[in-house]
């Protein structure tokens, strides 16, 4: 499947939510130019500057497109760079841009942008002849022609389409519409529905809230390589239970009900259905009896067979199908087991190669992340299991993901964190197994998006002493300058933290990172403040960019601490699987460990005055702390899940296993059982329109608070979302943030 990457808006990302970027070459630290506040990292853009958004590469690989706005966002281009030569151009006007690509911000509904930016809606599309586009203006989709320049309505509809896609052979366009799949030609005649389905239950080729959050799904539907029929996932969603998000800022409240299985609840049952695009008939497929399967991934292997993978509802077993279009007959040709453990759906991709009877599969098999080479024989698939080839890389590192492959050259790219779980570079190794190479040296964050044929990429990098560049590079070649942020480092005094190594009490190492005050008190203490997540979605230590936030606490006198227990992402299968089945209690037992390591190696620091806070599962885990230790003088948790059972069955089953099977560890890490033994000044935030990590969370929460008698500080934001997004409620949460340490610590 392809990747879509979005080259990241406004370059100010915090780690508690997507990990950090970074801020142009800096040497010894400066005199900053510019005034440092919670204001100005929250105007337009934050502090480096409007960055590109909807990068994506032309089909013949001669070109890569990408929207360029003004700071404010009110006006963009579309502009392309040429692969071979690096020039640029603008291919579609800002007065034309306007209706076509709006600015994402303007998008008033907070769920619907907050749908847009965190899966990573595409804005346009190219069609397979690179002459034309398709844009979908917030619905609407729109045709533009290259040539002529001009854009034509493609969709009229009083309801929105979505996910368009052309076929291989250009000549239709299929999308999606409340629910139902349908398809129209290129040249604007009329549309067919394939599917007609009614109400809110059932979906075809759309997708849910539950399978594009917790398995990346991003699309439902597939073209066939001959341009004839479609192979998408259909959803029965009639048994998962509804949770109602309520609007209360009208005189009368409005509620939209959003389905949500939560631990336990009926999954939406689904199944595959194939549609011929001229006759709109559908043959459906059954693959498996178990209604409470998953179907992550499907394909086509090539004309007239599927692939699909089949997970259960454990998570750490996965069956790889090969079907037949037409008769419906599968096979499985490949298990992936992972007893103890579960299957890494954030790197687990596999990529069919076109030109032969091979597929890429990274498996965790051998205690981390890497990849494999399997074949099949292409003319007869299910004639027999896929074949192990050969391992095509090994080592003390983890696999992050297939960026490209070359298949010309017999070349895959991927990405890892090959002997620096804090980093990400770009690799390259032969499909025969040798030729191992690393593309990118430079200490940081590397990220490629690679053209189809593998030529060419972008490539995104920045790090602890450089702000995001992208530039355009020819494997093997030059790169050619394409976007370069502002130095935020030199402008804003930025400093990076110190590296720290600790270790757990089973020896595991452990990355850690401090921030010390630039101007510390003569012979005084420290105050200290940890920064958590905590959880297997996320790193806090990473060698990015420096936060502007902790920089602003340093200032004020703190320091800053985050350290990754084990649970979190990026080592190996030992280290990530250690939170099994019980979400806490080895978290915490890890971050109080280091801490105690770092207090013992800066007396400085003041063991009385430390605080804790995070995000999401930071947010967890600081509520979990403050009632599992006396350690934590404040906290300040946002958004946190405060009994497991309140979240979503597909991320809390994979780790804590079914509910039927576990209730103690469940039970364990409910924190409101332990509310009674809260220690420190509690200020909780939720948004009310939370459709990831419910507001029935804190509810529950400040219930529980109550009746044990514990005061607290509480913050509601009407309306938004898991993210709290927009420069009013940012600047107003991270103003209140700080308020709360500088009352409880000094």
């Amino acid at each position: 499947m392809k990747r879509q990457i979005s080259l990241i808006a406004c370059f100010v990302v915090f780690a508690f939510i997507f990990g950090t970027i970074s801020p142009a070459p800096a040497g010894a630290q400066t005199e900053p130019t510019k005034p440092l506040t919670i204001e100005t990292i929250y105007q337009p853009c934050g502090l480096g500057g409007r960055g590109l958004e909807n990068a994506e590469w032309s089909p013949d690989g001669t070109k890569l497109t990408y929207v360029q706005r003004d700071e404010k966002g009110e006006k963009g281009e579309l502009w392309y760079v040429d692969a071979a030569t690096g020039e640029k151009k603008m291919l579609v006007s800002a007065a034309k841009l306007a209706s076509l690509d709006p600015d994402v911000n303007k998008v008033k509904n907070e769920r619907e942008k907050e749908r847009l930016t965190r899966y990573h809606v595409a804005a346009y599309l190219w069609a397979p002849d690179s002459k034309h586009l398709i844009f979908d203006s917030q619905g609407q989709l729109w045709m533009y022609d290259l040539g002529t320049e001009t854009a034509v309505q493609f969709t009229s509809a009083g309801d929105p389409s979505g996910d368009p896609k052309f076929s291989p052979d250009g000549g239709h366009v299929a999308y999606v519409r409340k629910h139902n799949l349908y398809v129209r030609p290129a040249s604007g005649k009329s549309e067919k529905a394939l599917t007609k389905d009614t109400g809110d239950n059932l979906f075809n080729g759309d997708i849910d809230w539950v399978y594009a959050e917790e398995l990346a799904v991003r699309s439902n539907y597939f073209w066939s390589p001959d341009s004839k029929e479609i192979v998408f996932l259909h959803m029965d969603e009639s048994k998962v239970p509804v949770y109602p998000i309520t609007d209360w800022m009208p005189t009368h409240p409005s509620v939209e009900n959003e389905k949500y299985p939560k631990v336990g609840d009926p999954n939406p049952v689904v199944k595959l259905g194939v549609a011929d695009a001229e006759k709109g008939k559908v043959r459906w497929i059954s693959l498996t009896a178990d209604e409470e399967a998953y179907i992550p991934r499907f394909g086509w292997v090539r004309e007239g067979v599927i692939w699909a993978e089949v997970l259960n509802r454990t998570e750490d077993k996965m069956d790889l199908y090969f079907v037949d279009a037409k008769s419906g007959k599968s096979r499985i040709v490949l298990t992936e087991s992972t007893p103890g453990a579960w299957i890494d759906f954030e790197h687990l991709e596999v990529r069919f190669l076109k030109s032969s009877g091979q597929f890429l599969w990274p498996s965790w098999r051998d205690g981390n992340m890497h990849l494999y080479l399997y074949s099949f024989d292409k003319q007869n698939p299910m004639a027999a299991d896929a074949k192990l080839e050969r391992q095509l890389t090994k080592g003390d590192f983890e696999v992050l993901g297939i960026e490209g492959v070359d298949e010309a050259a017999g070349t895959v790219f991927f990405s890892a964190n090959k002997d620096d779980p804090r980093q990400v570079h770009i690799f390259s190794v032969q499909l025969d197994g040798s030729g191992f190479k690393t593309l990118t040296t430079e200490e940081g964050m590397h990220i490629g998006n690679f053209s189809d044929d593998g030529k060419h990429y972008t490539h995104m990098f920045f790090g602890p002493k450089n702000s995001p560049s992208v530039t355009l590079c020819a494997v093997g070649g030059a790169c050619n300058p394409v976007w370069q942020a502002k130095n935020t480092i030199a402008e804003y005094g930025l400093r990076a933290p110190k590296q720290l190594e600790f270790k757990a009490d089973d020896g595991t190492v452990l990355y850690g990172r401090l921030l010390l005050p630039p101007d510390p008190p003569a012979g005084g203490k420290i105050p200290l403040i940890i920064n958590i997540y905590g959880g297997p979605a996320a790193q806090m230590v990473r060698k990015s960019t420096p936060d502007p936030f902790d920089e602003i606490l340093a200032r004020k006198g703190f320091a800053i601490f985050a350290v990754d227990n084990r649970g979190t992402p990026g080592r190996d299968r030992k280290f990530q699987t250690a939170i099994r089945h019980e979400f806490g209690a080895i978290e915490l037992k890890d971050q109080l460990s280091a801490l105690d390591q770092l207090l013992a190696q800066y007396p400085q620091l003041d063991k009385d005055r430390i605080a804790i806070w995070g995000w999401s599962n930071g947010g967890s885990m600081t509520v979990y702390a403050m009632t599992h230790s006396d350690r934590f003088r404040a906290g300040v948790a946002v958004a946190p899940v405060t009994d497991q059972r309140n979240y979503d069955s597909i991320y809390t089953e994979r780790y804590m296993g079914l509910l039927k099977d576990d209730k103690d560890g469940y039970e364990q890490s409910d924190v409101m059982t332990s509310v009674d033994k809260l220690h420190g000044a509690l200020l909780l935030v939720h948004g009310t329109s939370d459709d990831n990590v419910h507001f029935q969370n804190s509810i529950q929460m400040i219930d529980a608070l109550i009746k044990a008698g514990k005061q607290f500080r509480l913050m509601i934001y009407p309306n938004k979302t898991h993210s709290i997004s927009g420069k009013d409620a940012r600047v107003h949460l991270f103003t209140m943030i700080e308020d709360h340490f500088e009352r409880e610590l000094k």
